[in-house]
């Protein structure tokens, strides 16, 4: 099965099945390079204010961009991988936001005099778990240690469950200085959301949509995964039918990665429910067809973007982004995370907050950030982490470009990933020349793929133990990349 999709910015997307299956493997979805399976204890609290310092002492100072982790969930979604803590024990909310603010506390002091936020993002968990009041404190508090740029120039964004939220909080939400409002949805189909106990009627979706537009947000996101169990050609279909019609300015298709060996809710799924490989893939290529069709741009992995949305002007000017949170529009900010498991990304290092509530809950009480480990990226690691972004975002690599910002001959460092690399261009997912790497509409959809020939870490583990083949199979903690 092989078809031409084509998008409303001139891109095509080849959507070849047998080529898809051919180099289907395990591998990381670059949300950052080096990945955060390599982080190490080794770096830590000192170490992230010695680079926080010495960015402001050289003058090399960032705009900010705020993420926050809301880890609380009142159920729990059979799906779901995300570090979350199920209760319905609110006061279990209340000391957690305690124990935040006197993280963003140490932030903000750290911080003064280089705050300027241009980009803030609500993640979970839940993060309108927490009620109305609560959430206006925390803003409050956000706005009293960090100077956030105007509405109109930044991006803050929440992601919510419409089951958890009426008309008046989506209002108040966007009071409160939200202006980009993301919703899980996953499936309209009944059958599906009993399966991963996720049960959302598309009423209670389209009620959120139409208050969010009521109060003016700027985007409206939904989130969409493919391969849940019972889900088949058919429910996709007419969920696509009900997304499209909803008419957001964004849309997440996400693959559903079944790893119950590392997510326990997992456990409650049962293999027989899951679509097959050929479902799964066929489920991938009417998504893209229905979206492309209906307007939608495609950013790259698994996001679409109306032609008008910041997201698909940002890679249209150039200015596209992947961090932690995925494509971004804003490139040269530094990530300030704060919350259980949140993951900074200043300068030339990352750092990741403690992932249990005791231990997040202990550094704060001793006076430290609550950072547990990190690393810090050597040249090389730079000058990789920029290969993979330019591809992620923009398919295409500028050979020239590299060449001005790094003392290399990229010809030469690359020597063993550009041979490699002739492997995926036999295969047809890229075309290179003396100046360019340049992804053909083929390699689209296999852009990890590519990208994986450029992870120096993850090729140093393979040759470990003795996996180098470019269809071989890699760490078990990473999803497929379709």
């Amino acid at each position: 099965m092989t078809d031409l999709i084509t998008i409303t910015n001139n891109l095509d997307v080849e959507f070849d099945a047998a080529l898809i299956q051919k180099l289907d493997r395990k591998g990381p979805r670059y949300t950052s390079y080096p990945t955060a399976d390599r982080f190490t204890p080794e770096f830590a609290y000192r170490d992230y204010l010695q680079a926080v310092n010495g960015a402001i002492t050289r003058g090399n100072v960032h705009p900010l961009s705020l993420y926050i982790h809301i880890p609380f969930c009142e159920s729990v979604c059979y799906y779901c991988g995300c570090n979350k803590i199920v209760t319905r024990d609110r006061s279990k909310a209340a000391t957690y936001l305690r124990y935040l603010k006197r993280e963003i506390d140490m932030q903000g002091r750290l911080l003064a005099g280089a705050n300027r936020v241009e980009q803030l993002h609500f993640g979970g968990g839940t993060p309108t778990y927490i009620n109305d009041r609560q959430m206006g404190d925390l803003m409050a508090h956000l706005q009293r240690w960090f100077e956030f740029v105007p509405d109109a120039e930044g991006e803050f964004s929440i992601e919510v469950d419409p089951r958890t939220v009426s008309r008046e909080r989506v209002l108040s939400l966007r009071n409160q200085g939200f202006n980009r409002i993301s919703l899980g949805v996953q499936d309209f189909d009944p059958e599906v959301q009993k399966a991963v106990n996720r049960v959302q009627p598309e009423e209670e979706t389209r009620a959120v949509i139409a208050a969010a537009r009521e109060a003016g947000f700027r985007s409206v996101s939904i989130d969409l995964i493919y391969g849940l169990p019972k889900q088949n050609l058919a429910t996709m279909q007419r969920t696509l039918d009900k997304v499209i019609a909803a008419d957001p300015d964004r849309i997440s298709v996400y693959n559903y990665a079944h790893m119950p060996h590392l997510f326990k809710p997992q456990r409650r799924i049962a293999d027989i429910d899951l679509p097959v490989g050929d479902t799964k893939l066929a489920m991938l290529a009417l998504c893209i067809q229905r979206l492309t069709d209906a307007g939608y741009v495609y950013i790259g992995m698994d996001h679409f973007a109306k032609p008008t949305d910041d997201l698909a002007v940002a890679q249209r000017q150039g200015r596209l982004h992947r961090n932690f949170q995925g494509y971004s529009t804003h490139a040269e900010a530094d990530l300030i995370a704060c919350g259980v498991s949140a993951i900074s990304a200043v300068g030339a290092t990352y750092s990741q907050n403690a992932k249990t509530l005791d231990e997040y809950y202990d550094r704060i009480e001793q006076n430290e950030l609550p950072i547990v480990r990190g690393m810090r990226l050597s040249m090389d690691d730079l000058l990789r982490r920029i290969v993979i972004q330019m591809l992620m975002c923009h398919f295409e690599l500028s050979i020239h470009a590299i060449e001005l910002a790094y003392p290399i001959v990229f010809n030469s460092y690359f020597r063993t990933e550009l041979l490699e690399l002739q492997h995926l261009e036999e295969n047809g997912l890229l075309v290179m020349d003396e100046d360019w790497i340049t992804v053909t509409p083929k390699g689209r959809l296999l852009i990890r793929n590519i990208c994986m020939v450029f992870d120096h870490h993850l090729r140093t583990a393979e040759k470990d133990v003795g996996l180098m083949h470019t269809t071989s199979p890699t760490p078990q903690n990473y999803s497929r990349t379709i």
